[in-house]
């Protein structure tokens, strides 16, 4: 098994994916790794064609994009202090399909992500992100789980 060089971690600044942040930290720290931190931008709903007042869809992306950039900065400042081998990544699109293509694109060994742990009616409604990228990604994939207390 290769090394871990690289590893991809997804957050989208909940608790749950500060949790699997942390755990990606320590481990790009323990084995000297290259660290990417991504944050997935959901592609809003194109609802161009509907009467919708006062909205300019690129104006909204663009405002949006922002929005996650600052947060991505705010989320670095807070979370890394003594480590400097990271990147940081903000893309637009599918959660899951990004979270794959990008860890795929810049050689990534493992992706680590955050999961809520729903369940029933709430994983039927909300799927998963993280069920998708373990069954999809050929990559190893570390899922971390929110605790409950």
């Amino acid at each position: 098994m290769d090394s871990f060089s690289t590893i991809l971690v997804a957050i989208d600044f909940s608790d749950s994916s500060d949790n699997a942040f942390q755990l990606a930290l320590s481990m790009a720290k323990n084995f000297s790794a290259h660290l990417i931190i991504l944050h997935v931008v959901n592609e809003p709903i194109d609802l161009r064609g509907f009467y919708v007042p006062h909205i300019s869809f690129e104006k909204l992306e663009e405002e949006i994009e922002e929005g996650a950039e600052k947060m991505m900065q705010s989320f670095c400042r807070q979370h890394i202090d003594d480590f400097s081998d990271y990147e940081t990544l903000i893309v637009p699109g599918m959660p899951y399909q990004q979270i794959i293509a990008q860890a795929e694109e810049k050689g990534a060994k493992l992706i680590i992500l955050g999961t809520h742990g729903r369940t029933g009616l709430d994983h039927v409604l909300f799927g998963s992100t993280a069920e998708k990228v373990v069954r999809k990604s050929k990559l190893p994939v570390l899922t971390v789980r929110l605790d409950d207390d």
